[in-house]
């Protein structure tokens, strides 16, 4: 079992301008979800982006620490963007 903010410092550890949203899914540790905002997503496709965040959580993944893992992921523009449509 992984805390959220275990899952938090893993990423911002590699990505160290993100903004990062952990959910557990299931209440179990094992199952997140991560909203991910950082500008060195810009220029790179969405599967470059998710293999970032991938990375940074490899240990973890690797251990089954974290069983399932959902990712979305924006640039800060994207982000924006998002937010700004999702209020309308």
């Amino acid at each position: 079992m992984i805390s959220p903010q275990q899952v938090e410092a893993m990423i911002t550890s590699e990505l160290p301008d993100a903004q990062v949203q952990v959910e557990d899914l299931t209440g179990g540790g094992d199952h997140y979800q991560v909203t991910v905002v950082s500008s060195q997503f810009a220029g790179k496709r969405l599967v470059q982006q998710h293999q970032l965040v991938y990375g940074a959580l490899q240990q973890a993944l690797s251990t089954e620490a974290i069983h399932a893992l959902a990712v979305k992921t924006y640039t800060p523009e994207a982000w924006q963007t998002t937010a700004v449509s999702s209020s309308q």
